[in-house]
């Protein structure tokens, strides 16, 4: 189900995005001309779609290739969860006489959207009832079936091709989401579906398309990919700044209860923010005032195996069934003095992943030029970072 990537890459309305550029039209457009960028989540997710095919293919005896020895991400919780897919997916079946199932179709819903279109990773169709299912892997947010856009322009795209065929009556929308434990089912009639169509969903996708409309900010700018920089979702968030974050006790009882309505967003806004800073810093962007510096890392022992023995030697027990203690509950048990004597070689400091702070941070800049210690981080995307003897000076290398 590589797939999942490239409809984002070729739909600019696509129906994954669907939520965001309904609430937002403009945002269509915006993201529309910035790269994609693959998370590890994300692969993951396309991974575990690509095993959950397999299986219901080999469900309806269609001869299709095992992919588990290819996949880049694969444990036993997705060989678990690709399973329990697969057998609902047989119970829906089993519900009905002879039903057409179709997997990884795909759907064209431009009646309604623009270059509309998507992959649907299971639709039944059987009597007057067409069900759509969506396989989902994440574990972050539940996502609920009621009235989600994107399942109900897959099922628009369904319709269109069966409608004709069959009397469909009703609309079952079904998402599938096995690591939150989340089943959600959600049924609506054929004309209700219709309606919200040609109303709602065409006049939006209409100016998303040409990137008018007016921006707004809610809970649909999570995935956005201009989250960060977006004046909208600026002056959404700093509604907040007209209380000048008084002390509590000044604020009446409404205030505070605003604010907390809003306290999550404003949150998960900043650090939006600073995370955007710290990417354009690490790609060599000086921001006024600020500055790169390693951030703060813990101890870790160099081998577990020599640790062990060398506290053993000593006459101590340094387990904590059924894994070693950690270095905190080990200095507990042998003394400063004691620890240091025993395992001072056998411990390290990797380097702490880097960090925006102020200019006036007495830590060391990082510079960009100069690796550290051969430790080079990965998991923000950066090369190789290191330490200038200079406090404020980041230079290209020669």
């Amino acid at each position: 189900m590589a797939r999942k990537h490239s409809e984002r890459a070729h739909a600019k309305l696509s129906a994954s995005a669907s939520h965001r550029w309904l609430a937002c039209p403009p945002s269509a457009q915006l993201c529309a001309d910035l790269p994609d960028t693959a998370t590890d989540y994300a692969k993951e997710g396309t991974c575990a779609h690509e095993l959950a095919e397999y299986k219901v293919n080999k469900l309806l005896c269609i001869d299709a290739a095992d992919p588990t020895e290819h996949l880049e991400y694969f444990d036993q919780e997705m060989a678990d969860c690709t399973d329990a897919y697969a057998e609902y997916i047989a119970e829906q079946i089993a519900k009905y006489t002879d039903p057409i199932v179709m997997v990884e179709q795909r759907l064209d819903f431009s009646r309604y959207v623009p270059d509309g279109f998507g992959t649907g990773d299971c639709v039944i169709v059987a009597d007057d009832v067409l069900t759509v299912c969506d396989y989902k892997h994440g574990k972050g947010v539940a996502v609920t079936a009621e009235h989600n856009s994107q399942m109900m322009l897959y099922a628009l795209g369904a319709l269109g091709l069966f409608d004709s065929l069959y009397d469909i009556t009703e609309i079952r929308m079904v998402i599938f989401q096995p690591r939150m434990d989340n089943v959600s089912e959600f049924a609506m009639s054929v004309t209700d579906l219709l309606d919200w169509a040609e109303n709602s969903l065409k006049p939006t996708a209409a100016l998303a398309a040409k990137g008018e409309g007016e921006f707004c900010a809610g809970d649909h700018c999570r995935f956005c990919k201009v989250k960060a920089t977006c004046r909208k979702r600026a002056e959404y968030n700093l509604v907040l700044a007209q209380y000048d974050f008084a002390p509590a006790d000044t604020l009446e009882d409404a205030e505070i209860e605003a604010i907390l309505e809003k306290a999550d967003a404003l949150v998960a806004w900043a650090n939006d923010v600073k995370e955007f800073a710290l990417s354009q810093a690490l790609s060599g962007k000086v921001w006024n005032g600020y500055k790169l510096v390693e951030g703060k890392s813990n101890r870790k022992y160099t081998d577990e195996t020599k640790v062990a023995q060398a506290v053993q030697d000593a006459g101590y027990d340094p387990y904590a069934a059924p894994e070693i203690l950690g270095i905190t509950a080990m200095t507990k048990l042998l003394g400063k003095k004691k620890f240091t004597e025993i395992l001072g070689e056998l411990l390290y400091k990797p380097t702490g992943k880097p960090t925006l702070v102020p200019a006036s941070d007495k830590r060391r800049a990082w510079n960009p030029a100069c690796p550290r210690r051969g430790e080079i981080g990965s998991s923000r995307g950066y090369a190789v970072l290191g330490f200038d003897t200079a406090e404020n000076d980041f230079k290209e290398e020669n």
